[in-house]
């Protein structure tokens, strides 16, 4: 999948994230949160396991975290994804 437009999901209430796609010639991951100390480097793992499986290798994306859970993260990188690369089909079975 090739991000085409600038895209957002989710919202920057407690326990939530802000995603926000955009093109970008090479990835690029940003990643803000509240809890990076204790939870950073499970965050970038998270974002980093979806966007493979969804098959992005060009890209910006910036995370504003407010403490969300791994499920809410995958479920907001994805949504974020799927609207910037203005997909017609979805395969389910990457998602």
């Amino acid at each position: 999948m090739e991000i085409t437009k600038e895209a957002i999901c989710g919202t920057l209430e407690s326990n939530d994230l802000l995603v926000k796609v955009a093109p970008r010639n090479e990835l690029e991951v940003v990643i803000s949160s509240e809890v990076m100390r204790q939870f950073g480097v499970r965050i970038r793992e998270v974002v980093e396991e979806t966007l493979l499986q969804m098959g992005v290798t060009r890209g910006q994306v910036v995370i504003e975290d407010k403490g969300a859970l791994d499920c809410a993260i995958r479920a907001r990188v994805q949504a974020a994804v799927l609207r910037g690369c203005e997909c017609d089909e979805l395969n389910w079975g990457v998602l």
